[in-house]
């Protein structure tokens, strides 16, 4: 029978859980280096997917595991890799997960930052198990000079792979932007995931001013700040890359247990429900938002009867404000009224159907009752911040 997840659980998970893994093979992450890949080849830190377990499963070189694994080590040194975020951005927390590593986990890590925008000296391809680092790959990356980049998570100790301690995270204070980590295990062992929880950073500069861009998207640096359900998906997951692979790369709540036991419409086909869910989004730089796309692919059963969407301009003090306060007052204004949402379909919403035109810099998606959306899109032109009323302006964001 499935664990119920309490309330005490999920208030001790850090805040920074809320935004984007910049590192994630789906957004593009790679491991261009690893020290050795004996048992698991550390490419599989970036997958999507969370770790597995089978008992049954054996390579010619020993215990099959999902994640990076490498040999007990019997000469000088400790085992370490490079990481490329898909994202480049501000880091504010990880997660390195040791899930099932439970007696050859790697008993301490730090990690490293860099920021090099040239392209990488050396890259990983194929199936690495059973593998090491050959003399012209450490020729490569030692042009990276990683040794020396600043330490983000100083030697810290990593808990077993059991489900009560196998996150292993550490809060960090980072305000420069990052493109490459360094790993390191001390001395050696195993790890299943690398989570890189943080923001993207795009150059705006290079945006015309009459460009229609996704305001929302992580790799413009949008990020979800807070959300009412998230029971088999984050709604980070809408603005992820491309479309949805299938309904767990997207937004789906529970199902409300306030619906009405006989469902009844109004004159446009619209449920009336007393209840709905919602998530909070800051754009990646405010704008005029131009055009929507609310996709619901995949979600055929569960889909949401209906969606509207709110937007507002906030200050960080006033976004502060409104994270104290569960987001239950703000400044919203309606920008597109509610619409009747069709399962596994591309709804796309034009200007001429939007009711704002000013400036936003957040927006609220509200569905009804609940369901799932794959992803959303905001498509607009960002304005200068000095643009806005001076009441709104927005000085950069404390989190």
């Amino acid at each position: 029978m499935a664990e119920r997840r309490t309330t005490v659980n999920a208030a001790a998970e850090p805040d920074f859980l809320q935004f984007n893994d910049l590192a994630c093979e789906a957004v593009g992450g790679k491991v261009i280096f690893a020290t050795d890949e004996w048992f698991a080849p550390a490419a599989n830190l970036l997958k999507r997917e969370p770790p597995q377990f089978i008992a049954s499963a054996f390579t010619e070189f020993g215990k099959w595991m999902d994640g990076w694994e490498t040999r007990r080590k019997r000469i000088p040194g400790h085992d370490w890799c490079i990481v490329q975020l898909g994202v480049p951005g501000l880091i504010y927390g990880f997660d390195v997960d040791t899930s099932f590593f439970t007696g050859n986990h790697s008993p301490y890590v730090s990690i490293q930052a860099g920021c090099l925008d040239k392209p990488p000296t050396c890259s990983l391809e194929g199936d690495r198990t059973g593998m090491t680092t050959s003399e012209s790959q450490l020729a490569a990356v030692a042009k990276l000079d990683s040794e020396a980049w600043p330490e983000l998570v100083c030697m810290s100790q990593l808990e077993p792979g059991y489900s009560d301690s196998c996150h292993n995270y550490s809060k960090v204070n980072c305000n420069h932007r990052v493109t490459r980590l360094r790993l390191n295990m001390h001395p050696d062992g195993g790890i299943a995931r690398l989570r890189v929880y943080g923001i993207g950073l795009r150059d705006w500069s290079s945006i015309s001013a009459d460009q229609d861009i996704d305001l929302v998207t992580l790799t413009n640096g949008g990020v979800c700040l807070s959300y009412s359900d998230a029971h088999f998906g984050h709604p980070r997951n809408m603005i992820g890359l491309g479309r949805a692979v299938n309904m767990a790369d997207g937004w789906e709540t529970a199902r409300r247990l306030d619906r009405p036991k006989y469902l009844k419409v109004d004159q446009q086909g619209i449920l009336q429900v007393p209840g709905w869910e919602w998530a909070v989004f800051r754009l990646g730089h405010p704008g005029v938002i131009r055009s929507i796309e609310v996709d619901t692919n995949h979600f055929k059963g569960n889909f949401p009867d209906s969606c509207r969407m709110e937007a507002c301009f906030l200050t960080s003090e006033e976004e502060a404000q409104c994270t104290e306060t569960g987001w239950t007052s703000g400044k919203w204004q309606v920008l597109l009224p509610p619409q009747k949402l069709r399962p596994h379909h591309r709804h796309l919403y034009s200007e001429t159907e939007l009711t704002l035109s000013l400036p936003v810099s957040h927006v609220r998606l509200v569905i009804s009752p609940d369901g799932g959306v794959s992803r959303l899109r905001l498509w607009g032109q960002p304005t200068p911040v000095t643009a806005a009323p001076a009441n709104q302006q927005r000085p950069a964001s404390k989190l």
